[in-house]
């Protein structure tokens, strides 16, 4: 035994001394800092129906066409134009009104001849019958005649009237002084009586026309004053009032079409400007976030929050330069609807204070004090 302890020793020393040198087990390393976007809480009092794109538009126009066909041998204005009222915008080819005028003043003029013969014979046979030289009969056809005549007569200078009209509709003309807005019909082009020619428009009284989300149109105040923003000039607006509201949806959009009168509009306010429809309207103090920024699971409204993001004035807008090593932190809030709306914003009631940052993207994938970096600042 004696001798066995000293070879123990000698083999065990080299493995023990192996052991030792084996590095110890690692602890797992920390989850990565996830980059997040974020914007400032701020809140706001009022809201914003709106913003829709529109154009401004007449209230009243007409489409004028001629009375009778014909080839279109002359078109005075194009699109744009302003006219007064009885000039000449379009005329046919008017031979054929004028050959039409040549017959009539024909066939007037056999019927008057033809009407003082009725009228001598039927003299003279009253005349012969008084005498007894002809009968009752023959003095009965005379008047007949006379009268068929005086029929004709009247017949005749009815159409030679309406060949002079005729010769008058060969020429379109202005029943009002407005603006042309569109174009109908090209020269050499033969149209139909009542084809439309030209479109001429009211300018005194515009609207603005804008087409809405079907799902909007019950949210719309009705008796609300809109603020109508020319696009060109945005510094340039008027104020417009609800007239006309589009029974049903444009099938193809589903958007209805409003008709807002506008009150006192400058002359900016050409008719086929681009506008822009809004209403601002007072509310109770509320959030305006993302829809993005929502987290809904099991029940629970909640937003993902940045303590310490920027520290913040009174006024709960931020100021100084972001701080390190940051954690979300998960709080439960209460919306003012039921959801997003049209424009994909939620409005926070309750659960957030001014100048607080909220996570906007990717709220599904973190977890409570989670540490994060902010990849941008959405203000």
């Amino acid at each position: 035994m004696t001798r066995a302890a000293p070879v123990l020793i000698l083999v065990l020393g080299p493995i023990l001394a192996l052991a030792g040198c084996q590095p110890s087990q690692e602890a797992p390393p920390p989850p990565p800092v996830r980059p997040v976007l974020t914007t400032l809480a701020r809140p706001t009092d009022s809201e914003i129906f709106g913003p829709f794109a529109g154009t401004v538009e007449p209230r009243y126009q007409s489409q004028l066409g001629f009375q009778i066909g014909g080839r279109v041998v002359a078109r005075d204005v194009t699109v744009g134009d302003v006219v007064r009222r009885g000039q000449r915008l379009a005329a046919l080819d008017p031979i054929v009104s004028r050959f039409d005028l040549s017959r009539a003043e024909a066939e007037l003029a056999d019927a008057k001849a033809q009407a003082e013969n009725a009228n001598a014979t039927e003299a003279r046979t009253r005349r012969l019958m008084e005498g007894g030289n002809v009968t009752q009969a023959q003095l009965d056809a005379a008047v007949a005649r006379r009268d068929t005549a005086q029929a004709r007569l009247a017949q005749a200078g009815a159409s030679l009237q309406k060949a002079r009209d005729q010769i008058g509709y060969t020429e379109l003309h202005a029943d009002f002084d407005g603006v042309v807005t569109q174009r109908l019909a090209e020269v050499g082009q033969v149209v139909s009586p009542g084809q439309g020619i030209v479109t001429l428009a009211r300018p005194e009284t515009r609207e603005a026309v804008v087409d809405i989300p079907e799902t909007l149109a019950g949210a719309m105040p009705k008796d609300g004053l809109f603020t109508v923003v020319l696009q060109s000039a945005p510094e340039i607006t008027a104020r417009g009032r609800v007239r006309e509201v589009a029974p049903f949806a444009e099938s193809g959009t589903r958007t209805r079409r409003i008709r807002l009168t506008l009150e006192e509009p400058g002359p900016a306010f050409r008719l086929g400007a681009t506008i822009t429809v809004s209403l601002e309207r007072p509310t109770a103090r509320r959030f305006v976030l993302p829809a993005t920024a929502l987290l809904e699971t099991d029940g629970r409204r909640s937003v993902w929050i940045v303590p310490g993001g920027r520290d913040k004035d009174k006024q709960g807008n931020p100021q100084g330069d972001l701080q390190e090593d940051l954690h979300v932190e998960r709080r439960d809030v209460t919306l003012a609807g039921d959801g997003a709306d049209g424009h994909g914003r939620i409005a926070v009631r309750a659960g957030l204070e001014p100048g607080e940052r909220v996570v906007v993207a990717g709220v599904h994938s973190l977890s409570d004090g989670q540490t994060v970096r902010l990849a941008d600042d959405r203000n």
